[in-house]
């Protein structure tokens, strides 16, 4: 059986589709969850998951299922959600040996770390540790000759942006900020709504930081433990405006993706069209 969504998300999901479906016996569940999958054009309508901004969200990616996207070869490990195919979306989504993705308008904005591999378009060859950003209304249709894995955010950006980004986040020399020890950062966005950064975190270290507007953190190595959690290799991290960050390194240290100040004022309005 094939989800378009984590099947732990499916099975905490709710709303009149899902009601009961935690509590059926063994034997019966996954019959309805096979009917149910009949009906999931009008199911994903208004789909969401981890779309409670306000409080902490955890996924591991890495330990999740593949789940396929509408083109073949393309398959996804969904992290947070509102809608269905058109979403508000940050997701890690992996390319097959040639693969490739139908032509599209990015109407919200497209913005992706290449985690291994490389991914192309008519841009340009982005091979694993390129940052891009394509503002609303550019469009691409992109593929991969080779296969490859992207943490790939859409639907989140100004919707007057047009600041196209390409960094080859590898070559950019880390800094460390004076007021934080054991942190290196590599800047990659910041227009006053958000920051956007790679963070190299010394192994072993205690890392504190407050997020008045929130913020994001997704491995891309190495581990640390937040809260009782341990995250690893694609493990995500979301803490809500207020919220301070108090983390530890793991034994080999830890590689970041880092993006901040953007989770105060989402318009949820924005995405109540989605479907």
């Amino acid at each position: 059986l094939v989800l378009p969504f984590p099947r732990a998300s499916f099975f905490a999901a709710t709303g009149p589709p899902f009601v009961g479906l935690r509590t059926l016996p063994p034997t019966l569940a996954p019959r309805c969850v096979a009917v149910l999958c009949c009906l999931l054009p009008s199911l994903m309508s208004g789909f969401k998951l981890h779309a409670e901004f306000a409080q902490r969200a955890v996924a591991h990616a890495g330990k999740m299922e593949w789940v396929p996207s509408p083109m073949k070869g393309v398959e996804r490990r969904m992290l947070d959600r509102i809608g269905s195919e058109v979403a508000r979306a940050t997701t890690v989504v992996r390319y097959e040996v040639g693969s490739s993705f139908r032509k599209h308008v990015h109407g919200g904005g497209e913005e992706f770390l290449v985690l291994s591999g490389v991914f192309s378009d008519s841009s340009g060859d982005y091979p694993t540790g390129a940052y891009i950003r394509n503002p609303p209304t550019s469009e691409h249709a992109p593929w991969s000759k080779e296969g490859c894995v992207i943490l790939v955010k859409l639907h989140q950006m100004n919707l007057e942006d047009r600041t196209h980004v390409v960094i080859a986040t590898d070559k950019m020399k880390a800094v460390e900020p004076k007021d934080r020890d054991g942190v290196d950062v590599v800047p990659l966005f910041c227009d006053g709504a958000e920051d956007v950064r790679m963070e190299n975190w010394r192994p072993n270290c205690n890392i504190t930081l407050d997020l008045p507007k929130g913020g994001e953190f997704f491995v891309v190595e190495g581990s640390f433990t937040e809260a009782q959690d341990l995250l690893e290799e694609w493990s995500w991290l979301r803490l809500p405006p207020g919220a301070t960050l108090d983390a530890t390194a793991g034994n080999a240290g830890a590689k970041l993706w880092v993006k901040t100040g953007h989770l105060a004022d989402i318009d949820l309005a924005r995405y109540e069209t989605f479907q």
